[in-house]
């Protein structure tokens, strides 16, 4: 299921607030793509194809927190790079998505007390 697709159905049965997808979005300050080969290659490591499709998504947060997302085919024949920046990318959003929540579980706790 996409991000969009999850958003939409947990909006549609929303009775109280609730992390949506706009609200994680709106807190990124940075995001930043690459492979495990362009590390290896820019720290003068040896490197292989394996590495080269391992597609890495760094989501730097409004408040300097970091989230890693990664990607990588079963089969370096079905790599391309907008799939694995993708791919990499939700994995990076369904790691935060958790988090938020708990952040707004927290503030709707406090205002209860």
């Amino acid at each position: 299921m996409s991000l969009q697709e999850t958003d939409k159905a947990a909006a549609a049965v929303a009775k109280a607030p609730r992390v949506a997808l706009d609200d994680i979005k709106k807190y990124i300050a940075a995001e930043h793509y690459f492979t495990a080969g362009d590390a290896l290659n820019a720290l003068g490591h040896p490197n292989d194809i394996a590495f080269g499709i391992l597609t890495i998504c760094l989501l730097k947060m409004a408040n300097g927190f970091i989230v890693i997302g990664k990607s990588a085919p079963a089969s370096p024949e079905n790599y391309t790079l907008e799939l694995g920046r993708k791919l990499a990318y939700e994995d990076a959003i369904r790691q935060l998505w958790p988090l938020m929540g708990f952040a707004l579980r927290d503030r709707l706790h406090g205002q209860a007390q």
